[in-house]
């Protein structure tokens, strides 16, 4: 369905603003679709990315910081995310051996069998993409990328 008939507007200023207003509606969307996923698991959409960054990081561990630079929300509370993600047993934290101000944080167990359950309710989320080519993915990939580099 048209953008235009989603959301009962009948004009644009410019293809522009089309295209921010479509980008923005089917973002929100797609976001809907993985809170969906992730609270049927228990977690936020904030926790599944913190823990998918950990997975990522596993057997090692990260700081706060690092979770927080590589975390798809800027706008999150990483510390509040990593306490409450600890607090189910899904991550663990330990003083760092090399710098006692900072917190190592991995991935407990329970973490990665949490995303392994997961993982099938996830790519179903990826359906959003089967009217789309590989190389038209592709392309919208490169697209956002440049879209985001202006």
């Amino acid at each position: 369905m048209r953008i235009e008939e989603v959301i009962k507007q009948k004009e644009f200023r410019s293809e522009a603003h089309k295209a921010m207003v479509n980008l923005i509606f089917t973002s929100s969307q797609l976001l809907n679709r993985i809170s969906d996923v992730t609270e049927n698991y228990g977690i936020t959409r904030q926790q599944y990315n913190v823990l998918r960054i950990l997975r990522g990081r596993f057997p090692g561990a990260a700081s706060v910081n690092e979770i927080k630079d590589r975390m798809l929300d800027r706008m999150s509370d990483c510390s509040r995310l990593v306490d409450r993600l600890s607090a189910k047993g899904l991550i663990q934290k330990s003083l760092c051996p090399t710098d006692k101000r900072s917190v190592d944080i991995t991935i407990s167990n329970e973490g990665l069998d949490l995303l392994e359950r997961m993982e099938p309710a996830v790519a179903t989320v990826e359906d959003i993409f089967t009217n789309f080519t590989q190389s038209e993915v592709n392309r919208f990939n490169e697209m956002l990328d440049r879209l985001r580099n202006d």
